[in-house]
């Protein structure tokens, strides 16, 4: 099957085409033609399936076959993302495909001056993408108008959820109007998602490509028994006898990440860090300068773990496993992208053994271990609690300062304003 077969203008599959693309992925098959035919979806999809490119290319042609805005400050189309990083990919995503047709679009984040936001918004766009909380601060300001919009979509709706965004979103669907077509896209189901798709989608076409919860098969994972002290004398050991030269790190805290940048420094590898108390303009030259080569590893924590694409990443090592086992998914989901293979790696000391096994039972998957001659661990070492550090992920909507796997509350976490 080509793109050509999936009802898509000439305009589009020029785009499509010079991108490189000839076979739609598979859930690109399902979900063009199903949006195509003005349906709501409730789409299921592991991270790097090409479902950007799934909900970008139809939104456009129903875009092209529609009649223009109401008036200038109308919006039409409006994309919904948890994190600047995945709202700025999005926005490259509709600017891409998008070049041969007449629309305008506008990606709003927070981190960043909002003026230049108010004078893009006042010139008139087509189609938002968005975080909650920017989002809110334009509507808040009435320099955005989204009485009008036709299309809605939430991108990895999961993400939102687990970040404590659900009123945000509440306060956006009440201003939003009852008839509009929307699609829903998340990479792992939880009850929160199905209330939330209940009450929003229409009689939805439920398209799933991957099992949820499930990593994908092309992702080679391992897991490297070693002692909490030896981890970065591991880290350092893999990337030089590997020659790697593009490594995604996560850590667990954002004081982590820093401390492990400067040791990797000091060992004479290129390494940036990003993270949430980072300005938005380093995150975005640290991910530029990643991608370029720049530098060989960038260090994260799980506020980058959905918002960091890029084509053919060799290599994601957990230098600490996350306290929530869903976020495993998602982190190593930044490999084995598009068909292209994969390696994750876990470096797991013995505080982190209850974590690996809630990991396991979340994939159904036994991670193979591998233990390395000089990096054995020490038998004597007794398991001790871990601090979550007060940064992070973890702290920021359920974390705990303890070794017990953080579990679901029934307490809505904290809104992080994005």
């Amino acid at each position: 099957m080509s793109f050509s077969t999936l009802g898509l203008s000439a305009p589009l599959l020029k785009a499509v085409k010079e991108q490189g693309y000839s076979e739609p992925t598979p859930i690109q098959k399902q979900a063009i033609p199903v949006i195509l035919s003005r349906k709501d979806i409730l789409a299921g999809a592991q991270t790097g399936t090409g479902k950007t490119a799934g909900f970008t290319l139809p939104l456009l042609e129903l875009l092209s076959s529609t009649k223009p805005a109401k008036s200038k400050q109308s919006i039409r189309a409006l994309i919904i993302t948890p994190t600047r990083e995945l709202a700025a990919q999005v926005g490259e995503s509709v600017e891409v495909y998008g070049k041969y047709l007449p629309f305008k679009s506008a990606v709003i984040f927070g981190g960043v001056k909002i003026n230049p936001q108010l004078l893009k918004l006042k010139k008139g766009v087509d189609i938002v993408v968005a975080t909650p909380g920017r989002l809110l601060d334009h509507v808040s300001q009435k320099s955005i108008d989204l009485r009008d919009v036709e299309f809605l979509i939430l991108d990895e709706a999961d993400r939102m959820l687990d970040m404590g965004f659900i009123n945000d979103i509440k306060k956006i669907l009440a201003i939003l109007p009852k008839q509009k077509q929307t699609l829903l896209f998340s990479a792992t189901y939880s009850d929160e998602i199905k209330k939330l798709s209940d009450k929003l989608l229409n009689s939805p076409v439920l398209i799933e490509v991957a099992r949820p919860n499930r990593t994908s098969e092309i992702v080679k994972q391992i897991v490297y028994p070693v002692d909490k002290e030896r981890k970065r004398e591991l880290l350092t050991h893999l990337i030089n006898e590997g020659k790697w030269k593009q490594v995604l790190v996560f850590t667990r805290t954002k004081h982590g990440a820093n401390r492990l940048t400067g040791q990797l420094e000091k060992d004479g590898i290129t390494a940036v860090a990003i993270h949430g108390n980072k300005s938005q303009n380093s995150r975005t030259k640290a991910l530029s300068d990643f991608k370029a080569g720049e530098v060989r590893v960038l260090v994260a924590t799980d506020i980058a773990a959905r918002g960091i694409d890029i084509d053919q990443l060799p290599h994601v090592i957990n230098y600490e496993l996350p306290n929530v086992p869903e976020d495993y998914v998602h982190r190593i989901g930044r490999t084995g992208r598009a068909g292209n293979k994969g390696e994750a790696i876990s470096l797991v000391c013995i505080d982190e053994h209850e974590y690996l096994a809630n990991i396991e039972k979340l994939i159904k998957t036994d991670i193979p271990k591998v233990w390395l001659k000089d990096f054995k661990p020490d038998p004597s070492i007794k398991a001790e609690p871990i601090n979550q550090g007060g940064s992070g992920r973890g702290s920021n909507s359920r974390g705990r300062a303890q070794n017990k796997p953080a579990q679901k509350s029934s307490k809505e976490p904290s809104r992080r304003k994005k």
